[in-house]
């Protein structure tokens, strides 16, 4: 797909000076600058269009985000109270309903799709003043580990360009990584939020199932499927949380706790000690990088000698929570997906006549690319009379075990830290031959969907190839306090 971009060239006007940390500094910024947020606009415009090499973007808005910059900045100049976000510029996942706007989940089967509303966290983000620069690559219907499954191109590593990002939400953990926004949502079913952070060195983090509404994200498995955020710091996580968190009567999954105030607990210069837990099985796994399991004992070692309580504990489900989640996720998808047959939505084949078997099977096999194939027929034999007891029923078995046990872990601990992936960033084509070895690669994430959990990845080491890599924290369902407060614990050592 062709990158639309719109505002000045960065060969023709160069914006002024301008550097992101926080939103924090932003806010200061914006304080001290009567066009702040036009100069923020300018600034990311020029980079995402010195880093088309990327392809991050699916589309960038140019054009609409430097008018909403001026109606802000001429809003600050009148006097207005601000957003909690104004002027923040962040980038969309390309399966998140932005009305208006094109939402194909990098797929040919919506290449031309228009959404009608806005999904729950835009009409919030909105609110409060964000500014949304462009929907981001992924892999089709957010299947992959490796932004390899778009229909639109790979997008590439910002740190090598001959390394995938991971995916499937790749194009907005690029987007952060490369300085193109300040931070962008991603979905999240099996690690797609957290894998991606990882093999970028960025954060990402995933809330508990329920923390934010659905509403509006196109479904891969509506058990599994959460929201999530990549940002620089913890604090810029936490602050968009707030605003997009929260109960939402057009999602009865959303849940009705409420969401503490996270960003000023972080403020406070308390000190806390934790309960941490990693499972032995997973450090003993053969999958493991060596280095990736060395820095992390290490990270392990070193918290205890600050005062923290750190215990392996034995979990000897591990073998079976990959195949638990891929029965069941595919599962989901084949159902998800049955209404993208060219005739309820999506792309319709031409030349069937008025055979409608021959519409659907044409209209799908030209709509889905490989992948998407591959897990809707996985789904619907799991799903099949004769073997849905074998498959999907046990699996549902296992999942109640997870969860039941994960009770057990969170009565004596609080925090459970695991590797977020067994390797760094791998090359593109090295798996794509080898499906079974790119599900397994998800080992360590999945965990988090199937149990409901939230989960932060870390970005806290790097390997002797060069590649960032770092750590996952987990807490009990609805504990993101604490789940943030370690996070940024570890993030300022």
């Amino acid at each position: 797909m062709e990158l639309k971009s719109a505002g000045p060239p960065a060969s023709e006007k160069p914006p002024e000076l301008f550097s992101f940390r926080t939103i924090r500094h932003f806010n200061d910024f914006l304080a001290a600058n009567p066009e702040g947020c036009r100069i923020a606009v300018e600034h990311y415009l020029a980079r995402i269009d010195q880093s088309g090499n990327l392809n991050a973007f699916l589309e960038v808005f140019g054009d609409e985000a430097l008018a909403r910059a001026r109606q802000l900045d001429q809003k600050r100049k009148s006097g207005q109270a601000p957003g909690k976000l104004q002027g923040v510029v962040i980038a969309i996942k390309d399966v998140i309903a932005y009305q208006g706007h094109t939402l194909s989940a990098a797929s040919k089967m919506l290449d031309h799709f228009t959404s009608l509303y806005h999904a729950t966290v835009l009409e919030r983000l909105l609110a409060e003043e964000a500014i949304i620069i462009g929907r981001t690559n992924c892999d089709e219907f957010a299947m992959g580990s490796s932004n390899e499954n778009s229909a639109f191109g790979v997008t590439r590593n910002a740190l090598d360009t001959n390394r995938v990002p991971g995916g499937s939400s790749g194009g907005s953990a690029v987007a952060v990584q490369a300085g193109l926004c300040m931070v962008s949502l991603g979905s999240d079913t099996g690690g797609s939020v957290r894998q991606p952070a990882d093999f970028c060195g960025i954060l990402g983090f995933k809330p508990s199932y329920g923390r934010i509404s659905r509403h509006g994200l196109i479904a891969y498995g509506s058990s599994f499927d959460q929201i999530g955020l990549f940002g620089q710091s913890v604090e810029d996580i936490t602050q968009v949380l707030e605003v997009i968190g929260g109960p939402d009567g057009r999602d009865f999954t959303a849940s009705s706790q409420p969401l503490p105030p996270i960003s000023a607990a972080l403020r406070q210069d308390g000190k806390n000690s934790f309960r941490i837990a990693y499972f032995r099985q997973a450090l003993e796994h053969p999958g493991l990088d060596p280095e990736i399991r060395e820095r992390f004992l290490q990270c392990m070692e070193s918290l205890r000698q600050s005062g923290n309580q750190v215990e392996p504990v034995d979990f000897e489900y591990l073998d079976y929570i990959v195949p638990a989640y891929y029965i069941l996720s595919t599962a989901e998808a084949s159902s998800n997906l049955a209404r993208y047959d060219g005739v309820r939505y999506g792309r319709r084949a031409l030349g069937t006549g008025e055979d409608p078997v021959a519409l659907y099977r044409r209209s799908r096999s030209e709509g889905f690319g490989r992948e998407v194939k591959r897990r809707i027929l996985l789904g619907t034999f799991v799903l099949s009379s004769g073997y849905q007891e074998a498959y999907f029923t046990r699996a549902q078995q296992v999942r109640r075990l997870l969860v039941d046990h994960t009770k057990l872990i969170f009565n004596k601990f609080d925090v459970i830290c695991l590797p977020v992936s067994p390797v760094t960033a791998f090359r593109f084509g090295e798996r794509m031959d080898d499906p079974v070895s790119m599900y397994l690669a998800d080992i360590y994430t999945v965990y988090a969907n199937l149990t409901g959990i939230p989960a932060f990845s870390l970005p806290l080491f790097r390997h002797s190839n060069g590649m960032p890599f770092g750590m996952q924290a987990m807490t009990d369902r609805f504990k993101e306090l604490p789940l943030c407060l370690f996070s940024h614990l570890l993030m300022q050592q």
